[in-house]
This record gives structure tokens, sequence and C-alpha cells, in this order.
């Protein structure tokens, strides 16, 4: 199966080797986004709730990049370096994924990188 690497400036560049997503047939594989403003390069961490919105906001210009919107995901993986913000990201990436509800986990991890409080990553199907 061919795949396509997905690639744009309105959102953060991968900090790593991989890729911002991965278009593999009909299924996109969007990477874990934290709250890099890609304008700036300046991580967003005055609150959960803005840190959880910068997320959504990369995930939504990937999305966009590959033809692909919040309601054709399917699974979102969210990891959390503290549970007690769990009501307020919860809150923020409802506003994002609406009525469609993905299938998800939210995973307190002890590190995340750049120490960021929230980590997103998403799988999308056409």
């Amino acid at each position: 199966m061919i795949k396509k690497i997905i690639h744009t400036t309105n959102a953060p560049a991968p900090i790593g080797p991989y890729s911002q997503a991965i278009l593999s047939g009909t299924t996109l594989y969007v990477s874990g986004q934290v709250a890099f403003d890609p304008e700036s390069g300046n991580l967003v961490t005055d609150s959960i709730q803005n840190e959880t919105h910068r997320v959504m906001k990369n995930i939504g210009a990937i999305l966009l990049e590959a033809g692909y919107s919040f309601s054709d995901i399917v699974k979102c993986s969210i990891f959390v370096k503290d549970l007690n913000n769990f009501a307020a990201i919860n809150e923020v990436y409802g506003v994002y994924v609406g009525e469609t509800k993905p299938a998800r986990e939210t995973v307190e991890v002890a590190r995340l990188p750049r120490d960021v409080n929230v980590e997103i990553s998403c799988i999308a199907v056409k």
C-alpha cells in the first residue's frame, strides 16, 4: 500500500524523525500534537484550556491539509501529565469533535515532550 507524508506549515514542524501525519489508503494517522504555535514557534502553556485549544487547532490544520475534518476521526489518544486536568481538557476537546465522539483513551504519563501538559494523536478514516 502506498503511503503519503502529510505536511502543513499551519501546524508545528516535527521535533524529531517523524511526520505530522501519514495517509495510507483512506486512513490518516496524525502524530501526537503538542501546543506549539506554528506562527510564533512558542508553546502555549498559560492554561490547560488554551494549551488544549492549540493542540486541537494543530490537529485541525493537519486534517485539513489531508482533506479530512474532525468528523472523520475514529480514534484519539490523549496523554496528560495530570489527570486532574481531565475535565478541562475534555471540555475543550468536545468543542472540536462535536457529536462524532471518536473512540479514545486518556492516559496520565510522567512526562511529555518539551514538558507540555497534554499531547493528542488521532486516526481518521474517509
